[in-house]
């Protein structure tokens, strides 16, 4: 859930101030991590599920502040725009039937919000980028009203020095426009998951993080369309990173980021607190420990992998990795899985004695995401082996599966777990069909209406069923 502000708007000194305490806190850090203050235990999971409200035509409806005060429900927050709200859970301690729990609450709440949607003349959706979003519907009269969003806004455009973000994506087809403000943002939701681990095993956990990240987006692709134009099969990873770009001077908000970390997750805090000027330059009246200027910072530098700082209920400091890559839908089932998927895979190369990055440079990791996100279960990925170069769709079928299923077992996560979700993982490797793949396959079969497309997309989620059992 992000944090809300005071303002929305700042002036020179309160910047500078800002800076200050963000260089202080960044200093107690790098001390608090090296002393033992940081939690050793773990291991927790969380997620946030992030949905477009749509009215009866299918489009999207900026009613997010009537229908959050319809529903009342504390883990149900708004987003960036007034068409889309944010589902959470609660922390889970990842053993047992802890997959679960997880499912179960996540679609206890998502039943009730579509409830609730109804009694509005709403509904609601899970999929990456909506087919039915048009330009005009990402404008600022679209705009949540929460203080932090006007001003990321404000911020966004004033240090592109009044320039218009420029977005320029090539796939099948090229689609290439200019806008005012960072609403094209809005058009990307995602599934977010986080793992809370034992801070002396989070710089390993964070490497392995982002060697998973190509495979993530590969199995879990489904965006493969912006305004009626056939893009990348995820394509929300360029939209994102372009809607908030800061100009050629700029280091990149959105980024896959500039390396592996070497001995601690400060190295992260420490690039914020270099290489990013601040967005939201708030003041916080909390001490120091509290990380609270540094963990706002970090949250305006939306890295596709990233580390948190957390407390957990006595106080003490935490960190979580939060992987992002991964679109909301096609059912809370499949967003089950693929977290199922990424917490056995991350756990057990994170566990590996001879950390497995040393046989992958960053620089094949960051073009392997980028690979993945353009073709999906076609993409060609490097991974360590004796092929090296791999279909992504046999890396995760050969050697991922077994292994998410080896890193499971050590988590303590019962079978009847483990076999439920990554049997859906299989299912959908093995039929090729991820949502953006059914996408593709239902728009060439019905003409190109991406109005039935939607409604038929809808049906299917409803339904419950995974994506690999949708007909066409």
């Amino acid at each position: 859930m992000g944090q809300e502000i005071a303002a929305d708007h700042f002036q020179a000194e309160e910047r500078a101030l800002f800076d200050q305490r963000l260089a202080e806190e960044t200093a107690l850090l790098r001390s608090a991590l090296a002393s033992g203050s940081f939690s050793s235990s773990g291991f927790v999971a969380g997620c946030e599920l992030e949905a477009w409200l749509i009215d009866r035509n299918l489009f999207p409806v900026p009613n997010n502040e009537a229908f959050l005060a319809h529903l009342d429900h504390p883990l149900v927050v708004p987003e960036l725009s007034r068409f889309n709200v944010e589902l959470n859970s609660t922390p889970q301690a990842l053993h047992g039937n802890a997959l679960l729990r997880m499912e179960s609450e996540l679609e206890q709440t998502w039943r009730y919000c579509m409830k609730k949607a109804h009694d509005l003349d709403n509904a609601l959706i899970l999929i990456g980028i909506l087919p039915t979003v048009r330009e005009q519907d990402l404008c600022l009269a679209n705009i949540s009203s929460l203080n932090r969003f006007s001003a990321l806004n404000t911020e966004v455009i004033k240090l592109r020095g009044g320039r218009p973000i420029q977005i320029n994506i090539s796939g099948e087809e090229r689609l290439a426009l200019s806008q005012m403000d960072v609403m094209l943002e809005a058009a990307a939701t995602s599934f977010q998951v986080h793992l809370q681990v034992p801070v002396e095993k989070a710089v390993r956990y964070y490497n392995a993080s982002l060697m998973l990240c190509a495979p993530l987006v590969a199995v879990t692709a489904n965006s493969p369309f912006l305004f009626q134009h056939t893009l990348w099969e995820e394509t929300r990873i360029p939209l994102f990173e372009q809607a908030v770009n800061l100009g050629e001077q700029a280091a990149e908000r959105v980024t896959f980021g500039s390396g592996y970390l070497e001995s601690s997750v400060w190295e992260c805090f420490e690039e914020n607190l270099k290489m990013y000027a601040a967005l939201l330059p708030i003041q916080f009246d909390t001490p120091p420990s509290r990380f609270d200027h540094l963990r706002l910072h970090n949250g305006t530098i939306w890295r596709w992998s990233r580390p948190l700082i957390g407390f957990d209920n006595a106080g003490q400091p935490h960190v979580r990795i939060e992987q992002r890559v991964m679109a909301a839908g096609p059912s809370i089932l499949d967003q089950i899985a693929s977290a199922a998927f990424y917490y056995g895979a991350v756990h057990y190369l994170a566990e590996q004695i001879r950390p497995p990055e040393t046989d992958l440079l960053f620089s094949a990791a960051h073009a392997n995401f980028y690979r993945a996100a353009q073709y999906g279960l076609e993409a060609t990925l490097d991974w360590p082996g004796e092929q090296r170069m791999v279909n992504a769709a046999s890396l995760i079928q050969d050697e991922l599966l077994p292994i998410a299923d080896y890193g499971l077992t050590m988590l303590g996560i019962d079978r009847d777990s483990r076999r439920r979700y990554l049997n859906i993982i299989e299912a959908r490797v093995k039929s090729r069909q991820t949502g953006a793949a059914w996408q593709r396959a239902y728009l060439n079969d019905h003409d190109r209406n991406f109005f039935d497309l939607t409604a038929k997309y809808l049906e299917n989620q409803r339904s419950g069923a995974p994506v690999h059992e949708w007909g066409i």
